[in-house]
């Protein structure tokens, strides 16, 4: 009977010993998850953009499409929010060319892209001013946690993107699925909208 008694102690202990291991472990599977999603999302907005030309009536514009998935389950951990927040580049949250990686933690415990380079190319020097500046980034919050920013680029070409309506806002949970147009509006530029 002593014996199952410390059994059980000794096991209790060590679930408890391990739990925030387990914590830290879920939250960087699901910053990894988001940030692998911001690749691929960067990747669709350099297809479209490498194989097409921007057109400014937006019903002849090229298009894609692109599913939008968070990890769900014990292996990861609870998002409160996410969403797709238009950026400004230089300087502020989500400008990949290092000038904001003092206010942005490491990649695998906070949820930011430190240290990743100059991905998104030079925005400046156009004739479109501010609107060469911008880009996108998911925004999200880990279990009541502070908001995180995962920053997503353009590829090699500078192309301004933004959000159709403001701030998009993803399902946690399940599939949120995103169009993408190039349009020419003054300049290149990639609209992102939510489609379901």
């Amino acid at each position: 009977m002593i014996r199952v008694v410390l059994t059980v102690l000794v096991a209790v202990a060590l679930l408890a010993a391990s739990m925030p291991a387990v914590e830290t472990a879920r939250t960087a599977t699901t910053v990894e998850a988001v940030d692998a999603e911001s690749d691929r999302l960067e990747r669709a907005v350099a297809g479209l953009v490498g194989r097409s030309s921007p057109v400014s009536e937006r019903r002849m514009a090229a298009r894609t499409t692109r599913a939008v998935r968070l990890p769900t389950g014990f292996t990861a951990a609870d998002v409160d929010r996410i969403a797709l927040v238009e950026t400004e580049r230089h300087g502020a949250v989500g400008d990949r060319n290092g000038q904001a990686e003092a206010s942005r933690g490491d990649r695998a415990g906070r949820g930011d892209r430190a240290g990743r380079g100059d991905r998104a190319g030079h925005r400046g020097g156009t004739d479109r001013g501010d609107r060469a500046a911008r880009g996108i980034a998911f925004a999200f919050r880990i279990d009541g946690g502070r908001e995180r920013t995962v920053p997503v680029g353009t590829g090699p070409i500078p192309v301004a993107v933004e959000l159709v309506g403001g701030p998009i806002e993803l399902r946690p949970t399940g599939v949120s699925r995103l169009e993408l147009r190039y349009v020419d509006d003054g300049g290149p530029t990639v609209r992102v909208a939510r489609i379901g």
